[in-house]
């Protein structure tokens, strides 16, 4: 594939440090008694909102606006920092790209929060684009990002391939036209990555670069 796509969170780095604790911190400033860690890194994946009404038994989305501001507050100050990149996964970054290969990045996370991460990690130089969501939500909505990005990019979704950890990276490559791949050292299960149609899986870091490249 000439055009390889990549979520970040559960497939480069691993947030759940910083996002629980920014959960938490969210739920406790709210006066919500926090559920379990391991319940609460279960949502790593999907957008905050949803993940927070979950957590608060909002239906109507009342304080998830406000939880949304509090879970900032931390993440932006520390949280970020407390991500910790999957081991293998700037040598496999290294092998796609010098494949020749375009690599951009997709995720439901707020681009400015992704750019800052994958500057961190020393990754941001590998990447052809950048593509998150909008501090306000917009293209929260993975089909919607991916949309976006297929247009920005005019790339072909024929040639193109996205990688990711959870049912909502598979189901919007399929959407939009795109082969997908999923991993199984993030957050959801080859259950789950089959169960969305995922046309393979890959289950370690350093067999990412080769199923890319054959399109698996």
């Amino acid at each position: 594939m000439r055009n390889v796509l990549l979520d970040l969170d559960g497939t480069l780095v691993d947030p759940r440090q910083g996002f629980v604790n920014s959960v938490e911190y969210a739920l406790v400033r709210l006066g919500v008694e926090p559920p379990p860690a391991d319940r609460i890194a279960s949502h790593i994946g999907p957008p905050l909102g949803e993940t927070l009404a979950l957590l608060l038994g909002d239906t109507h989305g009342d304080r998830v606006q406000d939880a949304i501001g509090l879970y900032r507050e931390r993440y932006v100050d520390t949280g970020i920092f407390e991500t910790e990149l999957y081991p293998g996964i700037p040598e496999a970054l290294h092998a796609i790209a010098e494949s020749g290969a375009r690599i951009c990045l997709a995720t439901s996370k707020p681009t400015v929060y992704a750019r800052q991460i994958l500057e961190h990690c020393g990754l941001a130089s590998l990447f052809h684009g950048i593509y998150g969501s909008e501090l306000d939500g917009t293209r929260a909505d993975k089909r919607k990002l991916l949309a976006h990005l297929l247009e920005q990019e005019d790339m072909d979704p024929m040639d193109a391939i996205m990688v990711g950890d959870r049912a909502q990276d598979i189901r919007a490559a399929r959407v939009n036209g795109m082969a997908s791949l999923g991993v199984l050292w993030g957050y959801g299960s080859e259950e789950e990555l089959w169960g969305a149609e995922a046309d393979g899986v890959v289950a370690v870091t350093t067999e990412l670069a080769i199923s890319v490249m054959r399109g698996e």
